[in-house]
C-alpha cells in the first residue's frame, strides 16, 4: 500500500498508513480463516462457498460507489445543476492536486456528507441537501476538503474491504443453515452435521464481532486524520470546526426514527448520525467525539496562527 496521501498535496499521514496496513491484515486472517472453516465443515460444497465468498468480495469492492450512492439515495450531478458544489471540489481538486472525483446529491434534509469508491479515479464524493441549505461557502469547502482527503488517502477504500468480512460472515451463514448445505453433502453423517450447526453460526458471530472492532478503531482514527489533512490544506481550522458544530447540532435534533435508516452507514459519514443521547453513549462510535475533534482543529489553528 502506497504512503497515505503521497500523490496529493493532502498532508501523508504515517498514523493513518500504520493502520490500515495492520486492519487489512487482520482482517486477511480473518477472511482466510473463516473461509477455510466454512470449506472444512462444509466439504462437500467448498466450490459454491469459494464461488460465493470471491464473488461477493469482488462485487463488494469493485462496485462499492455504485452500491453505496443507491443505498444512501445519492444521483451524480452535473455542474449545471449544482455550478457552486462543483466549483468547490474543483478548486480544492486543483489546491490538493489530484483528480476531482464523481460529484453526488442525496436528497435528505439530514446534513451530512461521505466519500466512496476503491481509488481515486473511481471515487465518489456526496453531500446532502441538508448540508447545502445550512453550510456557508468556507463551511461547505471545509466538509468537502475533509472527504477529499479520504479519496487521497485511500482510507475509504480499506474501511469498505474491512466492513466487507462482516457481510460475508451474516451471508455465508444464512446460505449455509438456509441453503441446504449443512453437513457438506451425502457423505457426511448427522454428527458432522450437528457440529457444522453449531460452530458456523458462533465463529460467524465472532468474526463479525472482531471485524466491528477493527473497522471501529480505524474509522475514528481515520475521521480525525480527514480533519487534521483538511484543516491543514484549506488554512481555515475554524471553518471546519464551525461546519462541525453546526452539522453536529443539526444532526441531533433530527428525530431518532428518521437517523435510523442513516445508522447502517455511519462509518462513512463526516458526522454519526445520532441524536444527542446516542452520541453520548456510544461506546463503539464510528467517530471521535465532537469535542475531541474541535480541540484538535483548535490546536491546528495555534500551530497555523505561530
Amino acid at each position: 500500500m502506497s504512503s497515505s496521501g503521497q500523490h496529493t498535496r493532502f498532508a501523508p499521514d504515517r498514523g493513518l498508513t500504520g493502520r490500515m496496513v495492520g486492519t487489512m491484515f487482520l482482517i486477511g486472517l480473518l477472511y482466510v480463516g473463516f473461509t477455510g472453516l466454512l470449506i472444512v465443515l462444509l466439504r462437500g460444497a467448498w466450490p459454491i462457498i469459494v464461488l460465493i465468498s470471491g464473488g461477493l468480495f469482488v462485487a463488494q469492492f469493485w462496485f462499492s460507489d455504485r452500491i453505496t450512492e443507491r443505498a444512501m439515495g445519492a444521483h451524480r450531478v452535473t455542474p449545471e445543476q449544482y455550478p457552486q458544489l462543483h466549483g468547490a471540489v474543483d478548486r480544492l481538486c486543483a489546491l490538493a492536486d489530484m483528480p476531482k472525483p464523481r460529484v453526488a446529491v442525496a436528497d435528505n434534509d439530514m446534513p451530512n456528507a461521505f466519500a466512496t469508491g476503491r481509488n481515486p479515479q473511481n471515487a465518489v464524493v456526496c453531500v446532502t441537501t441538508g448540508l447545502l441549505r445550512r453550510l456557508e461557502p468556507e463551511e461547505l469547502e471545509g466538509v468537502l476538503a475533509h472527504e477529499l482527503s479520504h479519496v487521497a488517502h485511500r482510507d475509504v477504500a480499506v474501511m469498505t474491504v474491512a466492513g466487507f468480512l462482516g457481510v460475508l460472515a451474516g451471508a455465508m451463514t444464512r446460505i449455509a443453515m438456509y441453503g441446504g448445505f449443512m453437513g457438506g453433502g451425502r457423505n457426511n453423517n448427522d454428527s458432522n452435521a450437528a457440529i457444522a450447526a453449531l460452530v458456523i453460526p458462533l465463529v460467524s458471530v465472532a468474526v463479525y464481532a472482531i471485524s466491528f472492532l477493527l473497522t471501529r478503531l480505524l474509522s475514528r482514527y481515520r475521521e480525525l486524520a480527514a480533519d487534521r489533512a483538511a484543516a491543514q490544506l484549506t488554512g481555515r481550522p475554524s471553518a471546519l470546526a464551525s461546519a462541525l458544530t453546526k452539522v453536529t447540532g443539526q444532526i441531533a435534533a433530527i428525530p431518532t426514527r428518521d437517523l435510523r435508516q442513516s445508522q447502517p452507514y455511519n462509518a462513512f459519514y463526516f458526522a454519526p448520525a445520532l441524536s444527542a443521547r446516542e452520541a453520548a453513549t456510544q461506546l463503539f462510535s464510528t467517530h471521535p467525539s465532537l469535542e475531541q475533534r474541535l480541540a484538535q482543529l483548535a490546536k491546528i489553528s495555534s500551530d497555523l496562527g505561530r
